[in-house]
């Protein structure tokens, strides 16, 4: 413990993410063996690549090796160019290899993710034989990572694979234990097995292991092949970097590829400048609409003390609108065959959200012109106008909310991109234009 009372490898993790230390190499090396392997077993992939630059060659071949080939594959792929080539150089000529084939495919797709060790048992043995079998694939460095404390997939299930490669089924351990020894590897497999083909994407994988509960997921190619597994950490890894990601494009920004404080400020200037000034662009609209209605603004000088009302409400539940119908589409809940239902019930939703806001805003006009007798002998049409807007705008702003995810999916964009700042924005401008309309037939035509 230290003066923190956290283990060492606790608090250097926490200080390097939060304050970001130039000089973790040297902080590394102080750590004793183990408590070193296990601080690099926690860092992300990221985090690797930066300690590594920092070590020499002879320190980096044995942190390297420690990993599982998926997880080397992802640290080659992040490196820069000029170092992936020195990288694979530090792996023995099985782990290369496995790491090539891995880098064969794009990171964020089933192929890019699985492991390719994984415990393989013939069909045709015994239990007993089979368990001398994988005890014989640990020996053979399957499961070298486990002294060290990495997950490894080899242990969730063993997997039953013809001569020609091919997956027949999958046994846990607990079945093959309780099996009687006597029995044959293909009578105490299960044949129901799920399992994705290795060009399936990654937030797919995510959604299998997580709504079957399972522990890991065999990866096929297109002859059936199994070609090793992806497990539960990795989707962990999965999720967490696109909930991330999703959470970014809601407010605006760029994704960051680092933490908050690892990103630099320039960097972090980028990312979010880019947004802020498409957005500030599309709200000059905002002012055009409102030039376009100075005359009105002009005979009746109270529309414009309500224009932050109407606009707001229209815009924030056109945020929730979007929101939900991102959240769901992320969650397989929602599909693109589902766009007229989504809108259809968010047409009812919006409708009866802004009935709520109109009488609340209704009262307070009634309220004001009561107590203060502020809106003359006009507030009754006053009142009737801002009702119906903020009923309009903010159905107007629901349906905007829930269809635009719809449209960037069907044009190949991320529907995280109708993030809250641009469905505002869109609902803004139009919600000053349905707002002065109404103006000028209940208000002005009087």
């Amino acid at each position: 413990m230290n003066e923190s009372g956290l283990p060492p490898v606790d608090a250097l993790l926490i200080a390097w993410r939060q304050r970001g230390l130039d000089d973790l190499a040297s902080e590394f090396q102080l750590l004793d063996g183990g408590s070193a392997g296990e601080l690099f077993l926690r860092l992300r992939t990221e985090e690797r690549i930066e300690l590594l630059r920092d070590l020499p060659d002879q320190e980096r071949r044995v942190w390297v090796r420690l990993l599982p080939p998926d997880d080397i594959a992802d640290l080659i792929q992040g490196a820069p160019t000029s170092d992936r080539a020195r990288l694979l150089a530090l792996l023995d000529s099985r782990t290369r290899s496995q790491v090539e084939t891995l880098l064969a495919y794009r990171v964020d797709v089933a192929g890019g993710k699985m492991n390719p060790q994984f415990i393989r048992v013939p069909p045709e043995l015994t239990v007993e034989q089979a368990l001398a079998y994988m005890r014989l694939q640990a020996g053979e460095g399957t499961t070298r990572t486990l002294s060290t404390g990495s997950d490894t997939p080899a242990f969730y299930y063993a997997y039953v694979v013809d001569a020609d490669g091919r997956l027949r089924g999958s046994i846990s351990f607990r079945e093959l234990i309780l099996a009687a020894p006597d029995r044959l590897a293909r009578d105490v497999m299960s044949d129901d097995v799920v399992s994705i083909r290795d060009d399936v994407d990654q937030e797919e994988i995510a959604q299998v292991l997580l709504e079957r509960g399972l522990l890991a997921v065999p990866v096929v190619d297109a002859h059936g092949r199994m070609r090793g597994v992806v497990t539960i950490d990795d989707v962990i890894d999965v999720v967490r970097e696109e909930a991330t990601e999703d959470i970014h494009k809601l407010g605006g920004v760029t994704a960051l590829e680092q933490s908050y404080f690892r990103t630099r400020p320039l960097s972090m200037l980028r990312k979010r400048a880019g947004w802020l000034s498409i957005l500030f662009v599309s709200e000059m609209l905002t002012a055009t609409a409102m030039g376009f209605f100075e005359r009105d603004i002009e005979q009746a000088v109270v529309l414009a003390v309500f224009v932050p009302l109407i606009i707001s409400s229209g815009g924030n539940s056109g945020s929730q609108a979007a929101t939900l119908v991102i959240r769901a589409m992320a969650l397989g809940e929602v599909r693109h065959r589902d766009w007229w239902r989504v809108v259809r019930r968010e047409f009812g939703f919006g409708l009866v959200l802004g009935l709520i806001l109109a009488v609340i805003g209704a009262s307070r006009i009634f309220g004001w012109e009561v107590l203060f007798d502020s809106y003359g002998d006009r507030w009754f049409r006053l009142l009737l106008t801002v009702a119906m807007s903020v009923t309009a705008v903010v159905t107007w702003g629901t349906i905007t909310g829930a269809t635009l995810p719809f449209v960037l999916r069907r044009l190949g964009f991320d529907p995280a991109t109708a993030s809250a700042p641009f469905v505002a924005t869109m609902v803004d401008v139009t919600g000053l234009i349905i707002y002065f309309s109404i103006a000028r037939v209940v208000l002005l035509g009087v």
